[in-house]
C-alpha cells in the first residue's frame, strides 16, 4: 500500500479515484488544480503522483517538473484526453512513470499504481542493499568522537586489513555488528559477502543448518539442498553474533571450520573447503563460561585473537549529542515530522540517563519522542525513558540505596552517589551538584576529600573559594 496524491479538476473523477483506492487500502489525499498538488508536494512526501495533464493554472507538466525536484523518488502517472497522447509521451521522457489516457477503468490505473509502487519497493531494497554494503560502514559515517570510541576504532583500522578472528564485546546495543561491518568493508575482502547469522535466534538443528547448509532428505522437510552461511560468505566475512548462545556440539564444528576451513552440509559427504573470516560477538564474559564448562575453552582462545571491548553508551556521553542530532534528522524525514532538536531540559535529561540498552535504546527513545512531540522541538515531557522516576511519583517501597549484608562505610556510600551523579551528569561538576541538591563548593570539596578520580581528559573544577 502507498501514499497517493490525486489532481484534477474533475471533480467527479478525482473523487471517484480517491474513494476508490482508498477502499483498496492505500492512503489517499486530492487536489482540485494544479497549484494546489504543487502545494502538497511541498508539505507530504508521497509513492505515487497521479495528475491530469491539463488543469486550471498550473498544468500536470509544472506538477511532473515539481515533483521532480522536490520528490524524485515519486513515481509521477498523468492522465491525458486522446488529443495530448503525444505530449503525455514527451512527458515520460521527462521523467514521468507512466500515462493513461481517459476515459479509463479504474482497474487500469490500479495496475499502474500497483506497477509504481512495485518499482518503487525494488528501488527502496536496492538504495538500501547499496548502503548497507559499504557507507555504513565507513570510518566517517560511523557517528561519534569520544576517546572510548575512536580507541576501537583505532583498532579496527589496524585488524582490518588482515584476515585475523575478532571477538567483539560488549553490552547489547553498543553497536557491535556495525563494527563487524566496518571491519570487513574496509578489508581486501571487501568485494565479496558479508554474511551475518544470530546464533542466539535459532535452535541448535535450524542453527547448523543455517550455517552448514543441508543435502535435500537430510532430515523431515529437507525437501531441497541448501546452501549455508559459511559457503555463502566464501571469499568474504561471517559474522556470528551472541556467539555465547551456541551448543557445544555446534561449537566444536566452528572450532573445525576454522581450523580446517572445511565442513560437510547435514546428510552430506561431500567435504567443502572454504576460504572465510570469522568475525564473533557477544555480550556474555566467554572465559567465564570456559570456566563453568558452557564454552569450549580451544574454541575461545581460536575467537579470542584480538578482542574489541565496545563501550557503553554510558562510558561515552559525549557522543549522545552528535548521536541525537543523527537520528532526529533520520526520523523526523521517516515520520514526516518537522523537528528542530531537543530542548535543553531534554538533552539534559538525555545525558543524565545510563542507558542500559546503549545506542539501540537511545535510537528507540528518539524515534518515539519525534513521534509524540507536537512542537519543533522535543521537549523532556515526550521522552520516555525506562529508568526515569516522574515528577512527583511515589518512591514509597522502593530502595534507592543497596547495602551489602556485610555492611558498607557511609563514607564509601557518598563515594559512589557522587561518581554515579558526576558519570549522569558527564563529568560536569554544577550538573552534577545539581543532582545531588549540593552548591558547586561542597560538591568540589567533597570530590577531594573523597579522593575521586576524573576519567583520563576529565579534570576537576577549580576550588570555587580560591577563584
Amino acid at each position: 500500500m502507498g501514499r497517493i496524491l490525486i489532481a484534477d479538476d474533475h471533480d467527479s473523477l478525482r473523487r471517484g479515484l480517491v474513494r476508490a483506492l482508498s477502499d483498496a487500502g492505500h492512503d489517499v489525499d486530492e487536489a482540485a488544480s494544479g497549484n494546489l498538488a504543487i502545494e502538497k508536494l511541498h508539505d507530504a512526501v508521497f509513492d505515487v503522483i497521479v495528475s491530469d495533464l491539463k488543469m486550471g493554472g498550473s498544468t500536470g507538466i509544472d506538477v511532473l517538473k515539481t515533483a521532480r525536484v522536490l520528490q524524485p523518488h515519486a513515481a509521477v502517472i498523468l492522465m491525458t484526453a486522446f488529443g495530448s497522447v503525444s505530449t503525455a509521451v514527451e512527458a515520460m521522457k521527462s521523467g514521468a512513470f507512466d500515462y493513461v489516457q481517459k476515459p479509463f477503468e479504474i482497474e487500469e490505473m490500479e495496475v499502474k499504481i500497483a506497477r509504481a509502487l512495485e518499482l518503487r519497493q525494488m528501488q527502496h531494497q536496492i538504495d538500501y542493499l547499496s548502503h548497507a554494503s559499504g557507507d555504513i560502514y565507513e570510518f566517517d559515517r560511523i557517528i561519534g568522537s569520544s576517546g572510548a570510541l575512536e580507541s576501537v576504532l583505532t583498532v579496527v583500522r589496524k585488524v582490518a586489513k588482515s584476515n585475523t578472528t575478532i571477538l567483539v564485546r560488549g553490552e547489547t546495543g553498543t553497536g557491535k555488528e556495525l563494527i563487524a561491518g566496518a571491519i570487513h568493508h574496509n578489508s581486501h575482502r571487501s568485494g565479496r559477502n558479508f554474511v551475518k547469522v544470530n546464533c542466539a535466534a535459532l535452535q541448535e538443528n535450524l542453527l547448523e543448518s543455517e550455517l552448514f547448509g543441508h543435502e535435500k532428505g537430510a532430515f523431515t522437510g529437507a525437501d531441497k539442498q541448501r546452501v549455508g552461511r559459511f559457503e555463502q560468505a566464501d571469499g568474504g566475512t561471517l559474522f556470528l553474533d551472541e556467539i555465547g548462545d551456541m551448543s557445544p556440539n555446534t561449537q566444536a564444528k566452528i572450532l573445525r571450520v576454522l581450523q580446517e576451513q572445511e565442513f560437510e552440509r547435514l546428510g552430506g559427504t561431500r567435504t567443502l573447503k572454504v576460504d572465510v573470516r570469522l568475525i564473533a560477538a557477544t555480550n556474555r564474559h566467554l572465559a567465564t563460561m570456559v570456566e563453568a564448562g558452557t564454552f569450549r575453552e580451544d574454541l575461545y582462545y581460536r575467537l579470542n585473537v584480538v578482542t574489541i571491548e565496545m563501550p557503553p553508551l554510558r562510558d561515552r556521553k559525549e557522543d549522545i549529542q552528535e548521536l541525537t542530532g543523527f537520528f532526529v534528522r533520520r526520523f523526523s524525514g521517516e515520520l514526516k515530522k518537522k523537528v528542530a532538536g531537543f530542548d535543553t531540559e531534554a538533552i539534559k535529561l538525555l545525558m543524565r540517563y545510563n542507558w542500559p540498552g546503549n545506542v539501540r535504546e537511545l535510537e528507540n527513545a528518539i524515534e518515539r519522542a519525534i513521534l509524540l512531540s507536537d512542537g519543533p522541538d522535543v521537549t523532556a515531557a515526550d521522552l520516555r525513558l525506562g529508568d526515569s522516576t516522574p515528577s512527583g511519583a511515589s518512591r514509597e517501597g522502593t530502595s534507592l540505596v543497596k547495602i551489602p549484608p556485610t555492611g558498607i562505610a557511609l563514607e564509601e556510600l557518598e563515594k559512589q552517589a557522587l561518581i554515579e551523579a558526576l558519570k549522569m551528569s558527564n563529568w560536569v561538576q554544577k550538573d552534577a551538584a545539581d543532582l545531588l541538591h549540593i552548591s558547586p563548593r561542597v560538591i568540589n570539596y567533597k570530590i577531594k576529600v573523597l579522593n575521586i578520580e576524573f576519567p583520563h581528559g576529565r579534570r576537576a573544577a577549580p576550588d570555587p573559594a580560591r577563584v
